[in-house]
């Protein structure tokens, strides 16, 4: 019924894309949060497959799916409490940021037990006000790393910091965090940290700033095919399509009411089609009233409240029966930036949204073989569905 479509040629194209802009920057393909709803394992064998080099993620638990996958490339995580038990990184080859000199102490004494070092990379907050170690505690951590380099201890592999914008290159917050990490490195370079990878750019900065791409870059919603940058295109092509379809339809007099509390109510003639996806699968309710979807390619509004597991769509006149294919957003439908925008929101929080029961079916081409059709679970929900 309800499932989300992933084209892997366009996860491929859009890599190829930022490859090209990054130049001789390396590409860190950002696949956390299930690579953003599309399927980490699927998305990263497709971005290595078309030029990227490097995987991100926030959590162990997101890097060693990677690993049980048996992808080998180097991979990046950066977000875990600094006592967590981080053994399975370390025996899995999985690089680890660090913002604090208690995280790298207690990496180190990971490290000092199993007998193998930890690749580190500092992270440095140059205004984003999140991780990474402030300007007054950088020279410290610093110090420590040094000590625990010289020791065996760790390797520092990286040294990066975060962007708050990069979409206004004339901002002048943006031109205060490159000066500011350009303080961190040359402060690490004195320190003798003359070898890390240096990163810094996110998607609107690979794609538009060559002063911040540096040794790597980290684009995350491009990869997805969402163009960072308002106004801009770079000629990325989205990759997911959520599609679903008409379970029933009835036809409705004047005055009738619809969904919850009766906050829409019909005011003419027509036909209400019901389909089976809701707030649980990643509609946000905030749409009530706002949002589209596309229906015998003619775009017809959702009407009443979302519900946990369906909404109603408006059809008007046209001739749809029980069967018939919805497009909620993605080929052939609105765009994930209009639902973003219903729902006031982000592209990214849409995508992420997507709910675990939609299955997710992939079609293209990943590292030179064809993906067939296929979901996690039962195949037929990844039949093709012809277009209504």
């Amino acid at each position: 019924m309800t499932r989300a479509i992933v084209d892997l040629d366009a996860i491929g194209h859009n890599t190829t894309v930022l490859t090209g802009a990054a130049g001789r920057a390396q590409v860190m393909a950002v696949v956390k949060a299930n690579g953003f709803g599309h399927g980490s394992v699927p998305v990263a064998r497709a971005a290595l497959a078309h030029g990227a080099s490097w995987l991100g993620v926030t959590s162990l638990r997101e890097a060693m799916e990677l690993r049980g996958a048996g992808i080998g490339a180097p991979i990046l995580m950066w977000l875990y409490a600094p006592d967590d038990v981080l053994d399975e990184a370390l025996l899995a080859d999985v690089d680890i940021s660090v913002s604090s000199a208690r995280a790298l102490e207690a990496l180190g004494r990971t490290a000092g037990r199993l007998g193998r070092a930890a690749a580190v990379h500092l992270k440095a907050d140059t205004g984003l006000s999140r991780a990474g170690a402030t300007a007054a505690d950088w020279p410290h951590l610093l110090t420590v790393a040094g000590k625990m380099q010289a020791a065996g201890l760790i390797t520092v592999r990286g040294l990066w910091s975060h962007l708050a914008t990069a979409e206004d290159p004339a901002d002048p917050g943006l031109h205060r965090q490159l000066l500011d990490f350009g303080h961190a490195r040359a402060e690490a370079a004195a320190a003798g940290f003359t070898g890390p990878l240096i990163h810094l750019a996110n998607s609107a900065a690979a794609l538009q700033l060559p002063q911040a791409r540096f040794d790597l870059v980290r684009p995350g919603i491009a990869l997805y095919g969402v163009e960072p940058i308002p106004g801009r295109s770079f000629g990325l092509r989205p990759a997911m399509t959520l599609e679903s379809t008409v379970i029933l339809t009835k036809r409705v007099a004047p005055g009738a009411g619809v969904s919850y509390g009766h906050d829409h109510v019909v005011e003419r003639e027509t036909t209400l089609a019901l389909v089976p996806a809701g707030y649980a699968d990643g509609v946000p309710r905030r749409v009530t009233g706002r949002a589209e979807v596309t229906v015998h390619g003619v775009r017809r509004p959702i009407v009443g409240r979302v519900a946990m597991d369906q909404v109603v769509v408006d059809v008007g006149d046209l001739p749809v029966s029980a069967g018939d294919r919805v497009v909620l957003f993605g080929a052939g439908g609105p765009s994930v930036d209009e639902w973003a925008a219903w729902a006031d929101t982000n592209p990214h929080e849409i995508l992420t949204g997507i709910g675990g029961r939609v299955p997710r079916c992939y079609r293209g081409r990943s590292a030179g073989k064809t993906i067939s059709t296929r979901s996690p679970s039962r195949p037929e929900e990844c039949a093709l569905m012809a277009p209504s």
